[in-house]
């Protein structure tokens, strides 16, 4: 008798273990501190801001760009949550105005142009906009408003770097991003995007320029996403360059740079690089630049900012991740661990 309740025991206990293997949820592809995102929005991004061009792209390449994807709205939702719990969320009077704002420049059929070439709503993109705008306002709050740039810092600066305030020939100071079709295991870009080929990285760069004209920051996005390894920390910042060597590198490109004004940009520019988008931001004539000159110290003060904003994000985004509570189910499919959670 003892031993038929044993075997009925353990029987039981097997047959509770297989009904209770947690399995993936249905059209989950990761949780952010049990907060849902699905596949569904996974790929309604992806042809958002991915898949054109994807023609002849091999299915792992297209897993590698999904994968990054969605790492981006991970990272996305784990700032949207800590916007959400400080109190800072955009108003819907903040989204509107933002909204009415890009939509200015263009008429009603040109807007909505706009939108179709992202595969976007206006709803959409209001979304977008309460997402950048409130994590806008916890980086300013957690981070921007904490930095502190001292007169000493500034001249310390200067005298570090005070044979470049000297000024041989014309120099244009000018920021890019940079996009390139190959995965360049250097970039540092703050979202870790990178394109995988030549059709996303066109996709890429035309979807950062459409930004762009619709009002986002360049310096912001070429942090996010600019595979420069060496400008991207900075905000896409190239520091002075002669008119000569532009001259030298390009008679062509000169002369689009040159027909710029200061805060003005190119178009997409195809390079033997990758695909780049140009910012001119001031014009400088030959000659020494002392340092009690207002121009010269706006300029280190923004480069030291700069530096520390990037800094700081880096870290904000680290500390942020470690402390999320983070399922990501669409790499464990891949992993071949579709149930570990």
């Amino acid at each position: 008798m003892t031993r038929t309740i044993y075997r009925s025991a353990l029987f039981f206990c097997l047959v509770l273990a297989v009904g209770c293997k947690k399995s993936a949820p249905v059209n989950v592809a990761a949780t952010v501190n049990d907060r849902v995102i699905t596949f569904s929005e996974l790929e309604k991004n992806f042809k958002s801001q991915l898949t054109g061009g994807t023609e002849g792209a091999s299915e792992d390449q297209l897993m590698i760009q999904k994968m990054e994807l969605l790492r981006n709205l991970i990272d996305n939702q784990i700032m949207l949550q800590r916007a959400e719990k400080m109190g800072l969320m955009a108003m819907d009077a903040d989204v509107e105005g933002k909204f009415t704002e890009l939509k200015a420049p263009y008429t009603q059929e040109e807007f909505q142009k706009q939108l179709n070439a992202r595969n976007m709503t206006a709803e959409d993109l209001k979304t977008q906009l309460r997402r950048d705008l409130s994590v806008q306002k916890l980086f300013n709050k957690e981070i921007t408003s904490q930095i502190s740039i001292t007169d000493k810092d500034i001249t310390d600066f200067y005298t570090a770097n005070k044979a470049s305030f000297n000024l041989a020939e014309p120099q244009i100071h000018m920021a890019q991003i940079l996009v390139t079709p190959m995965p360049n295991p250097n970039v540092r870009n703050l979202k870790n995007d990178k394109a995988q080929d030549d059709a996303h990285a066109r996709k890429k760069i035309e979807n950062l320029y459409l930004r762009i004209r619709q009002g986002d920051d360049f310096a912001m996005l070429a942090q996010n996403y600019s595979e420069d390894p060496s400008s991207s920390q900075n905000g896409g910042d190239l520091g002075f360059i002669p008119e000569s060597a532009l001259e030298k590198a390009n008679p062509e490109l000169r002369k689009t740079v040159m027909a710029l004004r200061p805060g003005e940009t190119t178009g997409v520019l195809r390079t033997t690089e990758g695909y780049r988008i140009l910012k001119v931001i001031t014009r400088e004539p030959a000659g020494q630049r002392e340092l009690n000159d207002p121009k010269v110290q706006q300029t280190i003060r923004e480069t030291l900012v700069n530096r520390k904003d990037q800094l700081l994000k880096a870290a904000y985004y680290e500390m942020a991740r470690n402390e999320a509570k983070v399922v990501n189910y669409f790499a464990n499919r891949i992993a071949g661990n579709p149930e570990k959670n």
